[in-house]
């Protein structure tokens, strides 16, 4: 039976301690022992079911981590308190001294200058690559290479990383294949196409309501214990712990995930089509005209869509600001980074979420002034919307 990723969040079953249909909150940093032994064996890693400290798990976060493993098919997730919270551990879990990396170029700006940036100072190395060219990112695969990262649907330029032709690459060269799965999920299931450890921004389209942040890491058993390892595990001694309180809340939210993706995805899909039949130049890995569709196509869970996300070129910066402060105007979004809101979202990510990235090296990916992200939201009415957006590109002079 094909994988379906929102029926295996929809089969997990909780109870709270006074028989609630929500698990119960443990509003607790630390938990007590009935005997000092056991304290003993659980920080040896050697009892199931007894906690220690809330920074090394908690039951709300093991409620949630549950969930998302679920949602990826993966034997075990680690959460925690950002995205950038689960992906620097990973890297630092994976890669040390000597090490190197091959990453996509078009990722994430926080993560481009963590890489870029920070991971030279404990002497790892990242070469930036073209990641939807296989014989390009193989050719930057050298004998210290110990992981190939991308994301399945890249921020902001929406190319599509090849997950089925990137697994027997890692395969072949002994690698880990780490996919940032932020902007497709339920769309696209990486661990279930060959990815080895997958990672989201809960903070976006998971929790949906942009009232809080969080991360996760979904990999199997023995990767996620590595990393809460007591003794040299990456998330457990850098700290980027979730609060119980939100990990309940996200948790809750998730239950609806498979409703507002669709939502996302047609919004977005009717948007892309309208705006490209208009003339503006418009991606979105739903339309045809994009270089992957048919990569995308092969990999989706069909009944969730191509996500939410979509970008247009305004011309230029000046016209993208114009746009979008006029968009705000007129309540069709917020000029807001971040994305997976019920409300759209439209930034330029040249100068915000992807600013971090040299301006020359922006130009060699194809990162242009004048592109505006848009987060699609869950807008009733989206012919509406189309027309008084628009209304607003007629009056700035982008259509």
């Amino acid at each position: 039976m094909k994988f379906k990723p929102a029926n295996k969040i929809q089969d997990l079953q909780y109870f709270g301690e006074f028989g609630g249909v929500n698990p119960s909150i443990s509003d607790s940093s630390t938990y007590t022992f009935l005997s000092a032994k056991t304290m003993f064996d659980t920080f040896e890693g050697n009892t199931d079911g007894c906690y220690l400290y809330s920074r090394h798990s908690s039951p709300s976060n093991l409620y949630l981590g549950e969930a998302l493993a679920a949602m990826e098919g993966t034997e075990a997730a680690n959460v925690a308190g950002s995205g950038m919270g689960a992906i620097t551990p990973t890297l630092l879990q994976l890669c040390g001294a000597g090490d190197h990396i091959v990453s996509s170029r078009t990722i994430y700006g926080g993560t481009y200058a963590f890489l870029k940036n920070f991971t030279p100072r404990m002497g790892i190395q990242t070469t930036f690559v073209d990641i939807t060219k296989l014989a390009v990112v193989e050719a930057a695969i050298t004998k210290n290479t110990k992981v190939l990262y991308c994301e399945t649907v890249s921020n902001p330029l929406l190319e599509v990383a090849d997950i089925k032709g990137l697994a027997v690459l890692a395969k072949k060269h002994n690698l880990k294949l780490v996919v940032d799965n932020t902007f497709s999920p339920l769309s696209i299931s990486p661990a279930q196409l060959g990815a080895d450890i997958v990672i989201h921004s809960l903070t976006k389209f998971i929790n949906g309501a942009s009232d809080t942040m969080g991360g996760v890491v979904c990999g199997t058993s023995e990767f996620v214990n590595s990393l809460k390892s007591v003794i040299d595990g990456a998330s457990m001694l850098l700290g980027p712990s979730m609060d119980s309180l939100r990990a309940a809340s996200i948790l809750k939210n998730m239950r609806t995930l498979h409703i507002r993706m669709k939502q996302h995805s047609k919004n977005a899909a009717f948007l892309a089509e309208k705006f490209e039949n208009d003339g503006l130049k418009t991606v979105y890995p739903g339309l045809k005209s994009h270089p992957s569709h048919d990569v995308f196509k092969s990999m989706m869970n069909e009944e969730y869509g191509y996500g939410g996300m979509l970008t247009i070129d305004a011309g230029s910066l000046d016209k993208a600001n114009e746009l979008m402060e006029l968009m705000q105007e007129k309540n069709l979004g917020y000029l807001a980074v971040s994305l997976g809101f019920y409300k759209t979202l439209f930034s330029a990510p040249g100068t915000s979420t992807s600013s971090e990235i040299p301006e020359e090296e922006q130009k060699e990916m194809g990162l242009t002034d004048g592109l505006i992200r848009f987060s699609i939201g869950l807008d009733n009415d989206i012919e509406r919307t189309y027309q008084m957006m628009k209304e607003c590109m007629k009056k700035v002079g982008v259509l």
